[in-house]
């Protein structure tokens, strides 16, 4: 996916809204984990992803910062996320619990 070409999210605009269910690449372009819920609004922003697990079962809830994350639309306005960090470096997070 040529993340060049899509849309930043303003930090502004930034909100559980748009972000719950958006799906995060890494580096490599592989899916690894998808938006649970955030902490905060804007700048301030967490985000808790589901990292692991099939179809929402078995997943690991890791929290982030948003400002480790590059949150786009692309070309069609689907809300998504790229980051450097690998699956497996998400996993290896502690885990999150509200």
């Amino acid at each position: 996916m040529d993340h060049s070409r899509h849309t930043p999210i303003p930090t502004h605009e930034l909100s559980e809204a748009i972000l719950v269910n958006a799906p995060i690449y890494g580096a490599d372009d592989e899916k690894v984990g998808t938006v649970s819920h955030v902490h905060g609004h804007g700048p301030v922003m967490h985000v808790v992803l589901d990292v692991g697990g099939f179809l929402g079962i078995g997943a690991k809830q890791v929290l982030v910062s948003a400002d480790q994350l590059n949150l786009m639309r692309d070309e069609n306005g689907k809300v998504h996320g790229a980051t450097t960090w690998t699956k497996d470096q998400l996993k290896d997070l502690p885990e999150h619990t509200d």
